[in-house]
């Protein structure tokens, strides 16, 4: 591969992440519509349906938001339906977040059909592909992590 070949490439890469997140935005916009929250509520009903329940501190430090931020999210998430809070059962003094049935469903109604697809489209790479590119996924969320740390520091 030329080295003109692979800057192609690579500057073709970013363009087609832009777009793949531009898609993802529409994606989560309306999937936020859809549930009828706000785009914070929809990333912490993210984190509880992916992890099962979460500590109030938890979902802070998850989502990067005060503690009072959480507690007026979980006020909102709770009267909608989509959120339980209950004693946390290896620590009665903590409270433990989890999404209902109801927050279940409605994920369900949105993302099963993207999940169903998304397999269907992974089926085409072959094994050493597929490990590539969760590897570079992997490294890239680091990158962007790490990033998104640096631009909340120069923004004081």
């Amino acid at each position: 591969m030329s080295r003109l070949r692979r800057r192609d490439l690579i500057a073709a890469l970013g363009s087609a992440f832009r777009a793949q997140q531009r898609a993802t935005d529409a994606l989560d916009d309306a999937a936020a519509l859809y549930f009828g929250v706000n785009r914070t509520d929809l990333r912490c009903l993210d984190v509880l349906l992916e992890q099962g329940s979460a500590t109030p501190s938890a979902l802070a430090e998850s989502l990067g938001i005060t503690s009072g931020s959480v507690t007026t999210m979980l006020d909102r998430l709770t009267e909608a339906g989509y959120v339980e809070r209950s004693a946390d059962a290896a620590d009665r003094r903590r409270v433990a977040v989890r999404p209902t049935a109801k927050a279940e469903v409605a994920a369900k109604a949105v993302y099963e059909p993207v999940a169903r697809e998304g397999q269907q489209l992974l089926a085409r790479y072959t094994i050493a592909e597929l490990e590539a590119f969760l590897d570079f996924l992997h490294r890239n969320r680091a990158l962007q992590e790490a990033h998104a740390g640096r631009v909340r520091q120069q923004t004081g």
